[in-house]
């Protein structure tokens, strides 16, 4: 399409967006001072809304993505990276796959709560790197931003998806000295989805390594655990 059929797509897309702002503030991000989401304004959209309303917008230029990616509200950049996830998901060249996944990259300043990493994070950055390097996992969990070390530990969902849990383990523990209880969460929900299909190599994890893990991260890793066994290691008994 052309330039001006793109940007009047990209302003549709923000109008069709706006039109559905409600009062259905998501009252579950912190935006006090000096928390978290401080910086963020949302309209109001629920998540099967924007997915729905993104359908005719797929075939948005990065460029396009990148405007988005801009915008103040929270629900315009997660649109964003709805379709950039499905552009990453449809392309099967693996020189398209890397310039999606290095837009990603270049963009992560946008990238910035946690409902935005958890629905991209594994979808473009885990699932590009699965077979490849992942030394800059391993640099992104020790940065100091903090999206990035979410970004890091969530990416390895998709490993976990293909059978591979040994990243999420050894970023894990990377993360057991983190002072961001988003970081925790984010960390333990990992754990616990290596539960759900090794329960031993959880249950190894924990039995080497729970007196060491800040008890939010405990207490998301064991959510699945029997309530006698959930008890045991929330006391530290085990």
């Amino acid at each position: 399409m052309s330039h001006l059929q793109e940007k009047a797509k990209v302003k549709q897309l923000i109008k069709d967006l706006t039109n559905r702002a409600s009062d259905n503030f998501p009252n579950w991000f912190k935006q006090g001072t000096n928390q978290y989401a401080e910086h963020d304004r949302f309209l109001g959209i629920r998540v099967p809304e924007i997915r729905q309303i993104i359908k005719p917008y797929e075939d948005l230029s990065l460029g396009s993505i990148e405007q988005l990616l801009q915008s103040i509200f929270n629900e315009i950049r997660q649109a964003a990276l709805f379709i950039l996830v499905r552009q990453y998901q449809t392309v099967t060249i693996d020189t398209s796959k890397k310039k999606i996944f290095n837009f990603y990259k270049k963009n992560f300043k946008y990238i910035n709560n946690w409902n935005l990493v958890d629905s991209s994070a594994h979808l473009i950055v885990g699932a590009y790197l699965f077979d490849k390097e992942k030394t800059i996992l391993y640099q992104w969990a020790e940065d100091k931003n903090l999206w990035k070390r979410r970004i890091a530990i969530v990416a390895t969902w998709y490993f976990i998806r293909q059978g591979s849990v040994q990243d999420t383990l050894h970023i894990a523990r990377l993360l057991f000295k983190d002072g961001e209880d988003l970081l925790h969460k984010a960390t333990g929900w990992m754990l616990r989805e290596v539960g759900k299909r090794y329960p031993s190599k959880l249950e190894e994890f924990l039995k080497q390594y729970h007196l060491s893990m800040p008890r939010v991260m405990v207490r998301y890793a064991i959510e699945h655990f029997p309530e006698s066994k959930r008890k045991k290691y929330l006391l530290k008994a085990i």
